[in-house]
């Protein structure tokens, strides 16, 4: 812009409006006085280049004040500096999947190689499961809620469950189940009566949940074909659990039972569905003598949903108990129990559809 264009001071010096300048000269309005309207300020002298460099940074001054309110869309807007959205969130996994997976494969070999080497040594390892998952149980019970179940004869009996049921069948299974609950009874009646009713009516339970159910294993073992029985029931249950994390991971929306445990989607149980009817057609048609595809497929459906309840009946009690695992003897896992949850309801079922599908030789 040129200084005319800004309404530049006609005259040198002159620094009247022009109201004034076009006002008459005499007695109101002289020269004088029309020069004292307006005081000019005292300015030292300066050389002619500094004047010049003066003037020019007052026009710059005097544009860029009138410039910012008058001609606001004519100056270069700066960006909005607008936060960022964060980036999207990955789903990650609820445990250290590396040390997950390590530890299921070293017992995935301890169970292939005693399954498949000497019966016995299979049957010696459910026994220690089974001991290890009492302990951790009553331990929470005691701890959580106090209440006292009896782990001497819970453990004793447990295992001699597990034995029995190999030796004898389901009678012998049956017959130690009634003799542990008796022993639970007596055991406890060494100790003051407060609390009595609760501590043997929670140590019945423990009996019945963990070695009794677990029987089921050792049953499934005493056939021609058991080790590859007992493959199959572990193989189905499995593939259950991993394909229910896997759907419900990736795909999971609607919860299944948010109340018991938020992470189960129905999407997850339909992966399980999936997952468990596929592995059985391929197990009952290659591995069991005797076995068809389509038995496979109504055995996987129904490893799939007793699995489920499994998971979802610990989930319940650990609930109850105010914990996230029953112990931390696995990494990766939590405790025997946290992976025994969908092993032990799941056994029965297997066992009794086997002895319906092929017999129970």
């Amino acid at each position: 812009m040129n200084d005319s264009s800004w309404g530049a001071p006609q005259g040198a010096g002159y620094w009247g409006t022009p109201e004034m300048r076009a006002a008459p000269a005499g007695p109101a309005h002289d020269v004088h006085d029309a020069q004292q309207t307006r005081p000019m300020p005292n300015v030292p002298d300066v050389p002619d280049a500094g004047r010049d460099a003066a003037d020019r940074a007052d026009r710059d001054r005097d544009a860029a004040h009138v410039s910012g309110p008058l001609f606001r869309d004519e100056m270069p807007q700066e960006p909005m500096s607008t936060p960022l959205p964060p980036p999207p969130q990955k789903k990650r996994a609820g445990r250290d999947l590396r040390a997950a997976i390590g530890v299921g494969v070293g017992l995935g070999a301890v169970i292939v190689a005693s399954l498949f080497i000497v019966k016995a040594v299979f049957i010696g390892v459910i026994a220690v499961a089974v001991v290890v998952g009492l302990w951790e149980l009553t331990s929470r019970l005691q701890e959580r809620k106090g209440i006292k179940a009896p782990l001497v004869p819970l453990a004793v009996g447990g295992a001699a469950m597990v034995i029995a049921g190999y030796v004898r069948g389901p009678e012998g299974a049956w017959v130690a189940m009634a003799l542990t609950a008796l022993a639970v009874l007596v055991w406890r009646m060494t100790e003051p009566p407060e609390g009595y009713l609760k501590d043997v009516t929670a140590g019945v339970f423990a009996a019945f949940y963990v070695p009794f159910l677990a029987t089921f294993v050792a049953l499934l073992l005493t056939a021609d074909d058991g080790p590859w029985r007992v493959l199959t029931f572990l193989v189905l249950t499995v593939v259950s659990d991993t394909g229910a994390y896997a759907v419900g991971w990736r795909f999971g929306k609607h919860k299944l039972a948010p109340r018991i445990s938020p992470g189960k989607t129905r999407e997850g149980l339909l992966g399980a569905v999936a997952f468990a009817m596929a592995a059985g057609a391929l197990c009952m048609e290659f591995l069991i003598d005797g076995g068809a595809w389509w038995q496979g497929l109504l055995l996987g459906l129904a490893v799939a949903a007793s699995a489920t309840l499994g998971d979802l009946g610990e989930s319940m009690i650990k609930r109850d108990l105010g914990i996230k695992d029953m112990g931390t003897l696995l990494p990766g896992h939590g405790g025997i129990m946290d992976r025994l949850d969908s092993l032990l309801p799941t056994a029965p079922v297997v066992w009794l559809l086997m002895v319906l599908f092929v017999g129970s030789g």
